[in-house]
């Protein structure tokens, strides 16, 4: 089959005929349709995440037909499917009680596993899988694998946002606009914030209340200026220390901060404003993906019409493309995410 993989870090992706993938007994083999490009695809292409070394095949966000099941598999050839970016065992007690994404046995395709910027792919513990709905492409699918769930459990999993509450929103990428999208439906009040006017710009259009320039400085006064106090939910979705500064500074008394953007690398410890956290009693929670048993919650919105996913998607590009668009994530971006829907090319 035909892949890209990382022979080097921060150079191009390799275009190489890999062998195919081999069918475990609890999972299943795809044919790749559709697969995102995330900026956690970026901190592994840059040598910025342990578990990706050279020889390794990025992409954890996708969508694909069953071409082969193993045995202790409940799904058939020509089923169309997406999946979870954290495939959990099952069997654990954190998967027993709920919280599948801090499986103890977990497998992350592109960290550690080959992943999904090639044609087809191994995707052990197919219990995790979820059938792609007839009203999604396989493209709309591979962009909300990774953001539009990771916002959704976010924000309803970890920070319980309420309806007419304050959300701000730190960076405007997949996580930040999904974010933007998932809160206006759940009757939120969204300021958000960047670098990059088109973005700014981009998320007024899709319903944000304010946009406020980071450049201009002392984004987390100028948000509670706006809402008169401070947020009560905010969005960290870089993970860099700027951000999350402004995160933790725009919160009102007993505001959330969630965690969102990885911090890995380098960045992986960062100080952080203790003061304001213990002087406002904020609650800081960590996020990292959706467990696949909470799929129906958010694509019975998306089925509906409450919620339209269809402007996180801003570009198709061939597996040929993909290096240009993980050199991109090195500086501000333009609006909207990639998608790889031509393996060929």
């Amino acid at each position: 089959m035909r892949a890209a993989v990382i022979r080097a870090f921060r150079a191009d992706l390799s275009l190489e005929t890999v062998p195919d993938p081999t069918c475990e007994a609890d999972g299943v083999v795809l044919r790749t349709l559709a697969c995102g490009i995330c900026r956690s695809d970026w901190h592994g292409w840059a040598g910025e995440h342990a578990k990706v070394k050279p020889g390794a095949i990025p992409g954890h966000e996708y969508a694909g037909e069953v071409v082969e099941a193993g045995p202790l598999a409940k799904w058939r050839k020509g089923d169309l499917v997406i999946a979870p970016f954290i495939l959990a065992c099952g069997a654990c007690p954190e998967c027993q009680s709920g919280q599948s994404t801090t499986c103890r046995a977990q497998r992350v395709p592109g960290f550690g596993e080959p992943g999904a910027y090639a044609e087809f792919i191994s995707v052990p513990h197919a219990h995790n899988l979820v059938r792609l709905p007839e009203s999604l492409t396989p493209a709309l699918a591979a962009g909300l694998g990774c953001r539009v769930t990771t916002a959704w459990q976010a924000l309803t999993g970890r920070a319980a946002l309420q309806a007419g509450e304050w959300l701000a929103v730190h960076g405007t990428g997949g996580i930040g606009l999904s974010c933007l999208i998932l809160g206006r439906a759940l009757g939120a009040r969204v300021v958000v914030v960047d670098v990059v006017p088109e973005k700014l710009d981009h998320a007024m259009d899709l319903g944000a209340e304010a946009a406020i320039d980071a450049m201009a400085g002392d984004v987390g006064a100028k948000i509670m200026e706006l809402t008169g106090g401070g947020a009560h939910v905010s969005i960290e979705a870089l993970g860099i220390p700027a951000t999350v500064d402004s995160s933790i500074a725009c919160l009102r008394p007993l505001g959330r901060h969630v965690q969102v953007g990885l911090p890995t690398g380098k960045l992986a410890r960062m100080e952080v404003n203790m003061n304001a956290i213990y002087m406002k009693q904020l609650a800081l929670y960590g996020t990292r993906g959706m467990p696949a048993w909470r799929y129906p919650s958010l694509l019975s919105l998306i089925e509906s019409g409450r919620v339209d996913v269809r402007p996180i998607v801003a570009r198709h590009v061939a597996l040929s493309g993909a290096s240009a668009e993980l050199r991109a994530f090195d500086g501000p971006t333009q609006p909207g995410v990639a998608v790889i829907t031509d393996f060929r090319g």
